[in-house]
């Protein structure tokens, strides 16, 4: 009898655990979607794709990169919401193309470019001061080619892209910007994220989160 009971305290144990455990996890993942949802709500990002991985066809990326950027500002300088950066990209899609094609052929290459606007997975990346979790991103997508090389990702609002961002700092500016469009808890997320706190805690579980949803997506 004795050993029944043990057995079935430790069955009841051992079920409160297993809840709990699914509970906490239910918990995590719910709280990642919905920061990674918020944070996303906020940027306009840039995603361009090589060719391939030759020398060439990443040094093309980036001329591609830069003229696109250079165009992005240009547009956007006075823009203060991600929907209305969508908006004047959507509207000067044909001039993104033509920059873009033209950079291509002035570089002596004849890869044709496709451009639009949509959703696209972003990896964990940092700029300057200012980390964004892995997620998926509205974004304004340059495939060159084939587009089976490396990719570039940055953020084209607030404008955040650099041409290194290891070196990079965030404008004030770009800084505001963020602030205005999100909660205060989402900005600490993004720009305390190296801080030994639970900022740092929250972060890592949002891009845990995220990085398991993007592989299993790709399987």
């Amino acid at each position: 009898m004795r050993v029944l009971l043990n057995r079935n305290f430790i069955g009841k144990v051992c079920l409160i655990l297993f809840l709990l455990i699914l509970f906490i996890f239910i918990t995590a993942f719910s709280y990642a979607n919905t920061v990674q949802a918020e944070i996303a709500d906020s940027v306009f990002r840039l995603h361009v794709i090589a060719n391939s991985d030759s020398t060439e066809d990443q040094e093309l990326k980036y001329k591609v990169r830069d003229a696109l950027i250079s165009y992005m500002n240009s547009i956007c300088s006075k823009t203060t919401s991600k929907e209305e950066a969508i908006s004047i990209a959507g509207s000067h899609i044909n001039d993104f193309y033509n920059i873009a094609n033209n950079v291509i052929k002035e570089n002596g290459f004849s890869y044709p470019v496709s451009i639009e606007i949509g959703k696209s997975d972003f990896p964990t990346k940092n700029y300057g001061d200012v980390s964004l979790p892995a997620g998926i991103y509205d974004a304004l997508k340059v495939n060159i080619g084939e587009a089976k090389g490396q990719n570039w990702w940055c953020v084209m609002f607030p404008p955040l892209c650099f041409v290194d961002v290891t070196s990079g700092v965030v404008s004030d500016e770009s800084k505001e910007q963020l602030e205005n469009s999100m909660s205060e808890e989402d900005y600490d997320l993004i720009t305390k994220s190296d801080d030994s706190s639970d900022v740092h805690f929250k972060f890592k579980i949002v891009e845990l989160f995220e990085n398991i949803k993007m592989k299993f997506a790709s399987l």
